[in-house]
């Protein structure tokens, strides 16, 4: 069994298992106390039909691993559902970091948009600083999930280049703010920082 940790942050390539992790916390969360609620902010976006499928299979396989656990849509203001969502008997997911970035980076409603310096010079400054307000605020626990991308050779391009330069600021951000960060690797947790 698990211990909950007021917050959590975990991080790991895809299909590592974070997302998993994140489901066992707020399954034994919800299984701990008739009280006790779990709500998944979603960042991803139906861009394309991949996408959507992605999507709808994801929230199938939830729906099964963790019922009870509601979801709210939030691409690019998760500290506000953060707010709206917290109390003390609910524990939050937000599911992910990455896509969040992403969404605010490389719109995708923008396909023709090339990030430029001065794109990455105005990273979300204020919505990390609100988001990191709001994971220091909750009053209830909160687990984060977010990919870890830069373990591999350096990406061609300078735009890719940036991209995992803000992720990279953003995860080392959540981290300081974090109680738990575990790194997931072929299904396994690793504690990076408080106790397993």
């Amino acid at each position: 069994m698990l211990e909950v940790a007021r917050s959590e942050l975990i991080l790991g390539g895809q299909r590592s298992g974070k997302s998993r992790r994140a489901e066992l916390i707020a399954r034994q969360w919800l299984d701990a106390s008739p009280d006790h609620k779990a709500v998944m902010i979603a960042t991803a976006q139906p861009w394309d039909d991949e996408m959507r499928e992605r999507i709808t299979r994801h929230q199938r396989d939830r729906a099964e691993r963790v019922p009870g656990m509601t979801t709210v849509e939030e691409p690019r203001e998760p500290a506000q559902a953060i707010t709206r969502a917290g109390d003390a008997q609910t524990l939050i997911v937000v599911d992910c970091l990455t896509l969040w970035l992403t969404n605010w980076l490389m719109p995708a409603e923008y396909p023709d948009l090339h990030m430029q310096k001065e794109t990455v010079a105005l990273y979300p400054r204020v919505q990390a600083a609100m988001l990191l307000e709001a994971i220091q605020g909750s009053p209830g626990p909160m687990v984060l999930v977010g990919n870890e991308i830069g373990l591999g050779v350096i990406p061609m391009g300078r735009e890719t280049r940036d991209f995992v330069d803000a992720l990279g600021r953003l995860n080392q951000e959540v981290a300081q703010a974090c109680e738990r960060v575990t790194f997931m690797a072929a299904g396994l947790p690793l504690t990076l920082k408080g106790q397993p």
